[in-house]
């Protein structure tokens, strides 16, 4: 493989859109947050005034890369915003990290570009090491910081080994809770919703029980356009095949929900809301533990818990992962 062999261009959302989704089976990790689904959704809504840059790298014709930027002036930093997506990255083929990223530098470098701030960086992802080798070429200096810790459960292949990972501690009071949810009485039931118009219907019941559980949430869906942002954003996910919605409920009414993104076998766990009257029955962890052991028989390899340090994630054997930012300046 040649450098020569691999083309960087501008291009169009929409031109792209259909070859990106293709792309994402050949990434090392692809992220529900650098999908042409929720790029889309997200541009829509707070672009604002900066400048899109979609830049993209073809082999012989073959999409291998796409680096979705904002540009304010001489400023640039990755489409999204680290307090709605968790993470944010480029999406590369396995193999051309590297190339992408010199490209990538390359070419913002020689537009004025002098400061990228590029935050939501997963330690696993290559783009960070791919960033490190390319920017000294590119005439850039690297600044490289931990901002935030993101748990995440590898899953085994059957829900006993699952539980056989946790602490004794977190065993016996995992299964002490599943008992008291069963002798509950009722009708008690838990179901993954995908399709989009479902789930749409589903949103005011959510949104109540997110406001409800908790108050850093309310003030969450408080910021304008956010509701509007959540409405789009499950029905683009779930008309891309990428959404799988969890519902609790006692007798027909909503006690619990959880939203996830099903993406590259692995659930990310976006947000969630239950119903303080049924705390009794700790309803808002026990649709986190079904949801895993559903994660679990549907062959899914993780359930990540995203940004934050709740006691739940670890309760339920979430191992940290780190999150970088990078900084790079003009030498």
């Amino acid at each position: 493989m040649t450098a020569a062999s691999v083309t960087l261009h501008d291009e169009a959302l929409e031109r792209a859109r259909g070859e990106w989704a293709g792309l994402l089976a050949r990434c090392a990790r692809p992220l529900p947050f650098v999908t042409p689904a929720f790029q889309h959704t997200w541009l829509r809504h707070f672009q604002g005034e900066k400048e899109l840059r979609l830049l993209t790298a073809r082999e012989g014709g073959r999409l291998v890369g796409v680096a979705p930027m904002l540009r304010d002036g001489d400023t640039a930093e990755f489409v999204g915003h680290y307090s709605i997506c968790d993470y944010m990255d480029v999406a590369a083929a396995a193999g051309f990290e590297r190339e992408f990223a010199a490209l990538v530098l390359r070419r913002l470098a020689g537009e004025g570009v002098t400061s990228l701030d590029l935050r939501g960086l997963l330690e696993s992802s290559p783009t960070l090491d791919a960033i490190a080798q390319a920017a000294p070429a590119a005439g850039f200096a690297l600044e490289r910081e931990e901002e935030a810790t993101a748990p995440a459960a590898e899953l085994p292949g059957t829900w006993d080994e699952y539980l056989s990972r946790l602490t004794k501690k977190d065993r016996h009071e995992l299964r002490r809770k599943l008992r008291r949810l069963d002798s509950a009485g009722g009708d008690v039931q838990f179901r993954a919703v995908t399709d989009a118009a479902e789930a749409d219907a589903l949103l005011d019941p959510f949104f109540r029980m997110m406001r409800a559980s908790n108050h850093h949430k309310e003030e969450f869906l408080g910021r304008p356009g956010m509701v509007e942002f959540f409405r789009d954003l499950v029905r683009a996910m779930a008309e891309d095949g990428m959404l799988r919605f969890y519902w609790l409920t006692f007798d027909g009414q909503p006690v619990a929900g959880v939203l996830n993104f099903d993406v590259g076998g692995r659930l990310y766990m976006y947000n969630s809301g239950y119903d303080p009257e049924y705390s009794h029955y700790a309803v808002g962890l026990m649709s986190k533990t079904l949801l895993i052991r559903d994660a679990i028989e549907c062959g899914r390899t993780c359930v990540d818990f995203m940004r934050g340090d709740e006691s739940y994630k670890y309760d339920l054997g979430g191992q940290d992962q780190k999150v970088f930012r990078l900084k790079l300046t003009k030498a």
